[in-house]
């Protein structure tokens, strides 16, 4: 049986021009990182459109990538730095909404909700759950809620976390601490036990690199 090949691997090739071999880190990587976006934001439709902003920067700077770096961490330093933008963005969009709150039609946050039923298979319990954990999460301080999500989410390690967020190692392990002190609390409060658990959201069909 063929080894199954590594992320680094699969890119060198990319690299070489093998278009296989991306799509192959596309199929590989998009659900997790979709997963990310939606545990960082709280908004499905912006987790689909940044999980492919991701993919095309990788796209674009593949060519300078160098082999020794870990693709898995270069991946994730990009989704942090866009989910970095777009809560600065959102931050902006809030102060700019509230001054313009005069009884115009619409408003801005009305179109950053997602509109998306969840999928006909999909339990009545874990409906109810998955707005439970993503309003838990949400309610994290931001430094512990991207700490938790690397490593629950992406799988990690804390020293790759820790250079990836500039802190060191110990405060790393720290901010996850208090995250899983803190959603475990939330979860409480809401009625959900240990035993509950949730699927992960799968990604919609268009979370994919479209071709020019």
């Amino acid at each position: 049986m063929e080894r199954e090949k590594t992320d680094e691997e699969l890119l060198a090739e990319f690299q070489q021009g093998d278009a296989g071999a991306f799509e192959r880190l596309l199929r590989r990587h998009r659900s997790p990182l979709y997963t990310f976006f939606v545990r960082m934001l709280g908004d499905r439709a912006r987790a689909e459109d940044l999980a492919q902003e991701t993919f095309l920067r990788i796209v674009k700077g593949s060519a300078s990538w160098e082999h020794r770096a870990r693709f898995q961490t270069w991946l994730y330093t990009i989704a942090r730095n866009l989910c970095v933008d777009a809560a600065r963005r959102e931050r902006f969009r809030r102060a700019e909404s509230l001054d313009a709150q005069d009884g115009e039609e619409g408003g801005p946050l009305v179109d950053a909700v997602p509109s998306g039923g969840a999928s006909p298979d999909r339990a009545a319990e874990s409906a109810r759950m998955r707005p439970l954990l993503e309003r838990a999460l949400l309610a994290l301080p931001a430094e512990q809620r991207e700490v938790f999500v690397l490593r629950e989410q992406a799988g990690l390690p804390f020293k790759e976390i820790a250079e990836l967020v500039a802190a060191n190692e110990n405060t790393v392990k720290s901010r996850m601490r208090y995250a899983l002190l803190g959603l475990r609390k939330a979860l409480a409060e809401e009625g959900v036990t240990a035993e509950d658990a949730e699927p992960e959201p799968e990604p919609p069909p268009g979370v994919r690199l479209g071709r020019a």
